[in-house]
């Protein structure tokens, strides 16, 4: 099943702010003109009330968000508190409505999800979300959300990955101690939020892999296939969230690394049947063609469908009406952004400093408690 909203479609962070590109719209017009999202398999993500997001934020904080929304506006010690109104995380006419169906969708996926089975909310991947304020373009936490979602609703063993671009600070803070809740987050070093380092492991069960600039598909399947698919196997999860920030392809603007969205796709295949749930986000991805197209390609693989070669007119045309014009990456755009949905592969050398730090993880992920011998 695929959630979604038109609140997406009509609303914006702000004329100048890095969200002020069309994302689930695309995701959700794109599958329409492929003919991959008939009606039963689509459904409006719920816009989640108060009471519900104090499951982890607080109940002042949920009361400040409501309060911009109503009055366009919020105080200084608002601003200070809460981090509401500031450049990240401007006062917009939907400020509440829209994170709060975000986090909608993924409380409600971890109900539906009790008999298992898999859903895809684009809308979702707020990983930076604190429990008192807003932070990195994330006014709610809906990760946090649908991890808790899911255990209300019988899941003992949680798998959260993320191979956003940023690290997950927001969904670590929440679940570091817990040893009932595998995180794993590849990101770009030396970027904001500015944690996320490899020694950074908690009390639970918790790896970061910080990547270079530049990361490509090898180095990537390296990380894939000696760090987060061992250690999910390991960790024996009943349920897997998996957060897909589409901002670590290399048209991204809010990043520098080198891959392509095969890197995503391929992740996305090989976990699939790792668990029984399996709760698919969004998040990052500031490039409106390339967020769009991994978005979709996304759906395409959770529901069965065969990525074409070259997209149809009708699905071409979605992406051709698109501008970006206040980015440098938007430029004279390659013509394979409105023909395809598939990058072309994006392989390179695997850098020594990679190696180590998988190599170090590897350690890690042996001596995780109940690891398959058989590995």
């Amino acid at each position: 099943m695929l959630m979604g909203s038109e609140v997406y479609r009509g609303s914006s962070y702000g004329e100048w702010h890095p969200l002020r590109v069309p994302r689930v719209s695309t995701v959700l017009d794109l599958s329409r003109a492929l003919g991959w999202l008939p009606p039963e398999r689509f459904r409006v993500s719920p816009r989640a009330k108060a009471a519900a997001l104090t499951a982890w934020h607080t109940p002042a904080y949920v009361a400040a968000l409501e309060a911009a929304e109503q009055t366009g506006s919020v105080d200084q010690a608002t601003r200070d508190r809460h981090g509401l109104g500031t450049v990240s995380n401007p006062i917009f006419p939907e400020v509440f409505r829209r994170p709060a169906t975000g986090a909608g969708a993924s409380l409600l996926a971890g109900e539906l999800l009790v008999d298992g089975g898999v859903i895809h909310n684009p809308g979702g991947g707020t990983h930076h979300g604190m429990p008192d304020r807003a932070s990195g373009f994330c006014y709610l936490n809906d990760a946090v959300l649908g991890i808790l979602s899911l255990r209300r609703n019988g899941a003992t063993r949680i798998a959260y990955v993320d191979i956003d671009a940023h690290h997950m600070d927001g969904v670590e803070q929440a679940f570091a101690d817990d040893p009932d809740t595998l995180l794993i987050s590849t990101h770009e070093e030396k970027r904001w939020p500015f944690t996320g380092a490899l020694g950074d492991a908690g009390k639970g069960q918790v790896f970061n892999l910080p990547l270079p600039r530049a990361c490509n598909d090898s180095e990537f399947a390296l990380a894939r296939d000696r760090v987060i698919l061992p250690a999910v196997a390991a960790f024996k999860p009943d349920a897997i969230v998996l957060q897909c920030g589409a901002d670590a392809v290399e048209e991204d603007p809010l990043s520098r690394m080198a891959l392509s969205n095969n890197a995503h796709w391929d992740t996305l295949r090989a976990l699939l049947p790792m668990a029984a749930r399996f709760l698919l986000l969004g998040g990052g991805g500031y490039n409106p063609w390339t967020v769009g197209r991994l978005w979709t390609g996304n759906w395409a693989i959770v529901s069965g469908q065969d990525i074409p070669d070259r997209l149809p007119p009708q699905a071409e045309a979605i992406l051709r009406t698109i501008r970006f014009d206040r980015n440098s990456r938007g430029r004279n755009p390659p013509d394979s952004l409105f023909t395809t949905l598939r990058d072309s592969p994006r392989p390179g050398p695997i850098r020594s400093e990679v190696a180590h730090r998988v190599d170090a993880l590897t350690t890690r992920i042996a001596q995780m408690p109940g690891r398959l011998r058989t590995m």
